[in-house]
C-alpha cells in the first residue's frame, strides 16, 4: 500500500507541474479536439441523463462538463490537487449549476469511497489508467460500486502507436519510437518523473474479468497524430482533415483500432 500511495503521490506531484498549462498543450489543441470527439461520440451512446458517473483521472474537468451538460451526475477523481483546484475554477465560471463534485483522489485510491457510493457507470479518458500498474485492484474496486449493465469507458494509451513509430524513426531516435512497446516507460514532466504502463488490450480485458466484459473497442488517433505533433497539424489542415476522415473508417476495424494513440473500451458490469 504504500508503494501504491508513493507512486500516486508522484503522479499527482507531476500533474500539479502542469496543471495551468495543460489546456493549452492538449485540451485546446486541433489534435486534442479531434481525438476527445471520438470519445465523446461513444459517450453520449453509452451514459444516459440522470445516470451518477465516476470520472477517474478527471484533468481540469473538460469531460466533466461536458458530460454534466448532457443531465449526468458526476463525481470527478484526480491524484493532482492543481488539476482538481483549475477544474472546480472552470465549473465555476463556466457552469456553475453542472451536478458535478471533484475530490483529489487517486485511482488507487478507490478503495477509500464510502462502500454504499453507488454509480451508474465510469469514465476514465485519455490514459489516465495507463498510470495505475495493477489495472485487476481497480477493477475490483470499481465493481463494488457498480450494479449489473453498467457501463465502464476507459481510454487507454496504446502499447504500439504507428504515428509514434514512425515520427521518432525518421528523427532517428529508435529509444522514443519504441518506447511503449516494452510495456512500460518513464514519463517526465517538469522535474518529475515516474512509470507508465502500456498494457495490451488482452492483459486489460484479463484485468477485468470476471466482472466485466468487453462490449467494443474503438481506435483513438489511429491517423490523427498524437498531441505533440500540433505543429505540424498546423501547418497541414488539409492533411489534417484527411487524417480525421480516415480515423473515422478505420477506429472500428480490428487491428486497426489498436494502433492508434489511444483505445477506448467500453466494458460492462457483469
Amino acid at each position: 500500500m504504500t508503494v501504491l500511495a508513493n507512486h500516486s503521490h508522484r503522479v499527482g506531484e507531476a500533474f500539479d507541474a502542469i496543471a495551468e498549462s495543460y489546456d493549452t498543450l492538449f485540451t485546446s489543441t486541433m489534435v486534442g479536439r479531434a481525438q476527445r470527439a471520438v470519445v465523446w461520440e461513444k459517450a453520449a451512446t453509452v451514459v444516459r441523463s440522470g445516470d451518477h458517473v465516476l470520472e477517474l483521472g478527471c484533468g481540469t474537468g473538460e469531460d466533466a462538463l461536458f458530460l454534466a451538460d448532457k443531465g449526468i451526475r458526476i463525481t470527478a477523481c484526480d491524484a493532482s490537487a492543481q488539476m482538481v483546484e483549475k477544474a472546480r475554477a472552470r465549473q465555476s465560471k463556466e457552469a456553475p449549476s453542472a451536478n458535478i463534485a471533484f475530490h483529489v483522489l487517486s485511482t488507487e485510491r478507490l478503495g477509500e469511497l464510502p462502500s454504499k457510493l453507488r454509480f451508474n457507470g465510469v469514465f476514465s479518458n485519455f490514459s489516465g489508467l495507463n498510470c495505475v500498474e495493477d489495472l485487476t485492484v481497480v477493477a475490483r474496486a470499481l465493481a463494488a460500486h457498480l450494479e449489473k449493465g453498467s457501463p465502464l469507458l476507459l481510454c487507454f494509451s496504446t502499447r504500439f502507436c504507428m504515428w509514434e513509430i514512425l515520427h521518432y524513426l525518421l528523427r532517428a531516435d529508435p529509444q522514443k519510437a519504441f518506447r511503449r512497446c516494452g510495456g512500460i516507460a518513464l514519463a517526465q514532466m517538469a522535474e518529475h518523473m515516474f512509470p507508465v504502463y502500456y498494457p495490451s488490450l488482452r492483459s486489460i480485458e484479463k484485468s477485468f474479468l470476471p466482472m466485466f466484459h468487453l462490449r467494443s473497442v474503438t481506435g483513438v488517433g489511429i491517423a490523427v497524430p498524437p498531441s505533440y505533433m500540433e505543429d505540424w497539424v498546423c501547418r497541414h489542415p488539409r492533411l489534417f482533415r484527411i487524417c480525421m476522415a480516415v480515423d473515422f473508417a478505420l477506429r472500428n476495424c480490428p487491428g486497426f483500432r489498436i494502433l492508434g494513440d489511444h483505445m477506448l473500451l467500453h466494458f460492462e458490469r457483469v
